[in-house]
């Protein structure tokens, strides 16, 4: 009898023992729940709506505005108890960047000879051009010379200026190199130094080019180099082809015989164009990185640590307020979002998650470089990056370099089809073109990342119409949702070894 009641009590035991765990399952299950929906379309709008606000000036990185932007994002961490990560106990890590405005009154108009007297075109900006984010001020008024892709390369054989006199003249030309990556990956990386816009600016300059048409499309860039005696406009399709009528030359066909012959098609057009732009130019700038962290609370695990981040950056004014809502501020909404809910559960981390809202993105990628130079958390113990770039503008979530860490993308898989259930997608990403995400630097330095972006509806790029009337809020709150989910299992994931 003894015995039996000795048993009964045992099993009375064990099953309090296992509801009182059930129980705690369930606790916690409601609670990071609660915590995911708590993230809101309304207030990432909200942070959106901010961001692409006029007293930001378009976040060009070395502005005052851009400053202003940076400590605006440092308050929302400090209220969120998430530690700074900058200098001098703030959240701002700040790196030298020159920087560009673009003012009001930049225009581009073709000569057009007819009979005894001259009939000007005059292009519409944003439709048909766009000023160089970082031409010289000036006017010049010259002939055109079709350079192809602007590119001197004794190595290969290869000089778009040989037989042709730039001195004084205005260059058209094409973007990239006449090489692609992903048909030969072997060849492009001889050519890949001359794909940056840098190299074919100053080339241009040293074959003694005063000005450039860049068939970049009507887009502002400012990714370029400055020189004070050097002015030039993006164009698109209807410069170019005003440029090439009545040359006897096809544009298009004249592309095509570069890549499939690997030779130059230069020739002096005849035609005569005034490009004229305001700008002022700042050598001295200073950029911002933002940067905060959530310390892991496992004594071993916290050396490990997850970054996510976006670019803070957009364009400024060129000359018109580019808003930059869904590059970036897209982005930036959606860590923000991730950031406050993972601080509200900061004593369940295992590991140290860290939060990085680069500066300088659209310079040339250099806020993260900046960052990788000096970073606040030792790079090999970095477990993996997660970067949003462009999220705002559709349904489907693209996961760019997915495919190249399959472990490191099935926490992403495994949040969305537990709670979100958005279309889903991963690419390889070779990563050998020039880099243009942050994303790309993080892996130049062997650190796994995933680069984050939406597709589905439509959207605008580097042009005033990239407006917060664009957004879709709801791919703002289901993709915060997933990788404040996926995010939050990392950090807790007994083993996280991305690096195989």
């Amino acid at each position: 009898m003894r015995k039996g009641k000795i048993f009964i009590f045992s099993a009375i035991i064990l099953l309090i023992s296992l509801l009182s765990f059930s129980q705690e399952q369930i606790s916690e299950e409601q609670q990071i729940l609660r915590v995911m929906h708590s993230i809101s379309s309304h207030t990432l709008l909200d942070y959106v709506k901010e961001l692409t606000s006029e007293k930001f000036g378009g976040r060009l990185t070395g502005t005052v505005e851009y400053k202003e932007c940076a400590e605006w994002v440092s308050s929302l961490l400090k209220k969120w108890n998430i530690e700074p990560g900058g200098e001098n106990g703030s959240y701002l890590q700040s790196f030298p960047i020159p920087y560009t405005i673009v003012k009001k009154g930049c225009e581009l108009t073709l000569h057009i000879p007819y009979k005894n007297t001259t009939i000007k075109k005059n292009y519409k900006y944003e439709d048909e051009f766009i000023p160089g984010a970082t031409s010289g001020s000036g006017e010049i008024t010259a002939e055109v010379v079709y350079v192809g892709y602007g590119i001197t390369a004794p190595e290969l054989g290869y000089d778009d200026y040989k037989g042709v006199d730039v001195k004084g003249k205005i260059v058209l030309m094409e973007r990239e190199v006449p090489v692609e990556p992903d048909k030969d990956p072997e060849l492009f990386k001889k050519w890949r130094p001359y794909s940056f816009h840098q190299y074919k600016l100053e080339n241009a300059v040293s074959h003694g080019a005063k000005g450039m048409l860049y068939n970049y499309g009507p887009i502002c860039n400012p990714n370029n180099s400055y020189n004070k005696d050097f002015i030039y406009s993006h164009v698109g399709d209807a410069v170019v082809e005003d440029i090439f009528l009545g040359t006897g030359r096809s544009h298009k066909e004249i592309v095509e015989k570069i890549k499939k012959t690997l030779n130059p098609q230069s020739f002096s057009t005849g035609k005569i164009v005034t490009i004229k732009n305001i700008t002022e130019h700042f050598p001295n700038g200073t950029g911002y990185n933002v940067i905060g962290l959530l310390k892991g609370k496992d004594q071993k695990l916290k050396e490990e640590a997850i970054i996510i981040g976006a670019h803070l950056d957009h364009l400024g004014r060129c000359y018109e307020l580019m808003p930059g809502a869904n590059d970036n501020a897209s982005g930036v909404a959606v860590v923000l979002g991730v950031a406050e809910a993972l601080s509200k559960l900061s004593e369940k981390l295992k590991r140290t998650v860290i939060f990085i809202f680069f500066g300088s993105e659209e310079q040339g990628v250099f806020g993260s470089q900046y960052y990788l130079e000096n970073p606040i958390f030792p790079l090999e113990k970095t477990a993996g990056f997660i970067n949003l770039d462009g999220v705002g503008c559709g349904f489907r979530i693209n996961a760019l370099a997915g495919e190249n860490y399959p472990e490191f993308f099935e926490f992403i898989k495994k949040a969305n089809e537990k709670y979100i259930h958005r279309e889903l997608g991963a690419s390889y990403f070779a990563n050998i073109a020039r880099p243009r995400l942050d994303s790309a630097r993080f892996m130049w330095k062997g650190i796994p990342s995933i680069s984050f972006s939406v597709s589905g509806s439509p959207s605008y790029y580097h042009i005033t119409k990239d407006s917060i009337e664009t957004i879709t809020p709801e791919i703002l709150e289901d993709l915060a949702q997933l990788l404040f989910i996926a995010t939050f299992d990392m950090a807790r994931a007994e083993n996280l070894n991305f690096r195989k």
